[in-house]
């Protein structure tokens, strides 16, 4: 059993918290609170999905209607748009909410063999290019979802008479009365076999406008792939901009004509190098969207719930509570995967697995069928889930105000310039905290200046701005304290407040998660957890393959806890109940805790007082569960 301690606060803080929190609620939106599920939509069939929607507990309705990918509604949308209008009538009319599918920069012309216009037949020059002048257009070898005969081609931003059209299409959605626009992969074409190192796109377009910006030829005066050079630190950082300004410009289109309508991109690439290589950043876009729904593959790890060694849960843990920090109260979706045919493990196990996963971080899950959008692996099994979800929607979605965490630095550049060194380090900080059952605060350059924490740790951050480094000399002169690991990039030298580690522990501890889980659990990077130890008042006790998650929520210390003990890839999705796991509070919090187990009911926890603290020994944790004590329900 691993023993370590959260400061909790004091009732003063906790009055202010309940504040805060009570002032943000007022912010949220129906998209912190969405049970997705997709739709194919037809010109006939808006009362059936809306019907069928209700009946399944869904509240979030995806409908499958692209009109700007799709070359030929692209060009014609009426059609389209009466359905979008007929659907978005049906769901309010039954109290839901609805939002429309969109492709970003692909657009597919169907049977374009034999049609007279397609994309490439009218439009060459609006197509992203190689280096070489290679265009971006695929068949269906490329992709599962291109059909034979089809042209799929991937645009330009910069294609001006193609994004005045776009634009004018998102217009006309936003009239609809539809809740929202979900766009889909808005990437420069780097993710198709062939096209993965290319750091396209060199059309004349792009090539013009990163010349205006930065008076630099991408054809001519880029190390392409060396980030040491200067020239291609800004082509990666005009690329990421591009589609962030993209997204900025559909939602204040869609606004300009629907001030109510919600923008969500869908993005695969999540917290690693990817990111940078599509261009699709997704710390970047929360800026300018109102929520991002995250198709999340975090790197090497295995994306289907069936297959995900204890190694590959924490580091998912990892990604989406970087998500929640990122969002900064906007709302998280998860729209990933279960099972796809694995004989060895039951469907609605993983299902279970997936889903607790998500909604212990306060993301949203969205169960899907296979690798696709639509459709469940097992209905009964989702209906379940977000029955459960529905009922406790406030204990899950409520915001949760940080307490007195450990604060983790994310880098965005030293993620985008020097991911191999970076990303180990971060990761493993956050894997190392959870396991140590540590409050952890995700802390980015837009929330650095706020933070308030006692501690805050830099994970082999090498890239810093004067901004930047203002905020951490600030956060040193009031009595923060700074871990810094590795890379010292703060300028700052060894003090009383100021820790620096030259040493990596948390990247090496990350290799040695990823060589053998259980070893590397049985051996945690002591070293750094003893330069991040902060004093404490709540405690937990419980296994290092237990995640430990908290907040303040509505005036109540919050623990949410996922269990991955006893899951063996493709063999075993049923996790070991975990016994015996303690916890240790101020006295002052009271004798009594509530447990709400994942999928179950709230049950009520006596403790033991003793001396100035109260210990509760839980229930036997199965999946997962939520834990509160002290404020007001």
């Amino acid at each position: 059993m691993v023993k370590r301690a959260i400061l909790f606060c004091a009732s003063l803080l906790a009055i202010a918290a309940f504040a805060q929190v009570a002032d943000e609620d007022r912010k949220q939106n129906w998209t912190n609170y969405v049970r997705i599920a997709a739709y194919g939509l037809g010109p006939n069939n808006a009362e059936e999905i809306a019907r069928d929607a209700q009946a399944a507990h869904v509240y979030g309705i995806e409908v499958d209607n692209d009109i700007p990918g799709r070359y030929e509604s692209y060009l014609d949308p009426t059609e389209k748009l009466k359905a979008i209008h007929s659907v978005a009538e049906e769901a309010h009319k039954a109290g839901n909410k609805a939002f429309v599918y969109i492709a970003g920069t692909e657009c597919i012309t169907a049977n374009a063999d034999k049609a007279g216009h397609s994309v490439m037949k009218d439009h060459p020059e609006w197509v992203q290019r190689k280096i070489t002048g290679e265009p971006a257009v695929f068949d269906a070898k490329a992709a599962f979802w291109i059909r034979a005969g089809d042209e799929d081609v991937w645009i330009s931003p910069y294609a001006k008479d193609w994004r005045m059209t776009y634009m004018e299409r998102v217009r006309e959605i936003a009239a609809t009365g539809i809740d929202g626009i979900y766009i889909d992969i808005p990437y420069w074409m780097t993710h198709f076999e062939g096209w993965e190192d290319t750091w396209a796109s060199f059309d004349d377009a792009t090539v013009n406008a990163f010349r205006e910006k930065t008076g630099l030829n991408a054809r001519s005066d880029l190390k392409l792939g060396d980030f040491q050079d200067a020239n291609f630190r800004k082509w990666v950082d005009f690329r990421i901009d591009t589609l962030t300004d993209f997204l900025r410009e559909i939602r204040d289109n869609a606004r300009s004509v629907n001030p109510a309508i919600m923008v969500i991109p869908e993005i695969y690439p999540g917290i690693e190098e990817e990111a940078t290589r599509v261009g699709s950043d997704v710390y970047q876009m929360y800026g300018v969207v109102d929520a991002i729904a995250h198709e999340y593959e975090f790197g090497n790890g295995e994306h289907m719930a069936a297959s995900r060694t204890q190694a590959d849960w924490f580091l998912y843990q990892a990604g989406m509570l970087s998500f929640r920090s990122f969002a900064e109260g906007k709302a998280t979706w998860i729209l990933n995967y279960s099972w796809d045919g694995n004989k060895d493990v039951d469907k609605r196990e993983a299902m279970k697995n997936l889903a607790m996963s998500i909604v212990m971080t306060g993301a949203n899950f969205w169960d899907a069928q296979g690798h696709e959008m639509a459709r469940s692996n097992d209905p009964a099994t989702r209906k379940e889930i977000f029955e459960w979800i529905e009922k406790n929607e406030k204990t899950l979605y409520l915001p949760r105000t940080p307490m007195h965490s450990v604060g983790v630095y994310f880098s965005p550049k030293s993620r985008d310039y020097a991911a191999k060194s970076f990303l180990p380090s971060y990761r493993g900080a956050l894997v190392a905290l959870l396991q140590a059952h540590r409050e952890l605060q995700v802390v980015t350059p837009r929330t650095l200046a706020k933070f308030r924490g006692a501690c805050l740790v830099l994970p082999n951050v090498s890239v810093l701005d004067e901004t930047e480094r203002k905020s951490l000399n600030e956060f040193v002169k009031h009595g923060g304290h700074l871990v810094v690991l590795s890379a010292n990039a703060t300028g700052m030298a060894v003090s009383r407040n100021v820790a620096v580690e030259t040493s990596d522990p948390t990247g090496e501890f990350y290799k040695s998660m990823m060589h053998d889980f259980a070893e590397a659990a049985a051996n945690p990077p002591l070293k750094f957890l003893k330069m991040a130890e902060v004093e404490a008042e709540i405690e937990v006790s419980a296994p290092a393959t237990v995640a430990a998650n908290f907040g303040l929520v509505n005036g109540s210390a919050h623990i949410f806890l996922a269990n991955f003990s006893g899951l063996v890839p493709g063999k075993v999705a049923i996790p070991e109940p975990v016994k015996g796991i303690a916890v240790k509070v101020p006295a002052s919090l009271g004798d009594t805790l509530t447990f709400l187990p994942f999928l179950g009911e709230t049950q009520t926890v006596k403790g033991q007082k003793k001396g100035e603290r109260v210990e509760f020994v839980l229930p036997p944790v199965e999946r997962g569960a939520v834990i509160w004590v002290g404020g007001s329900r």
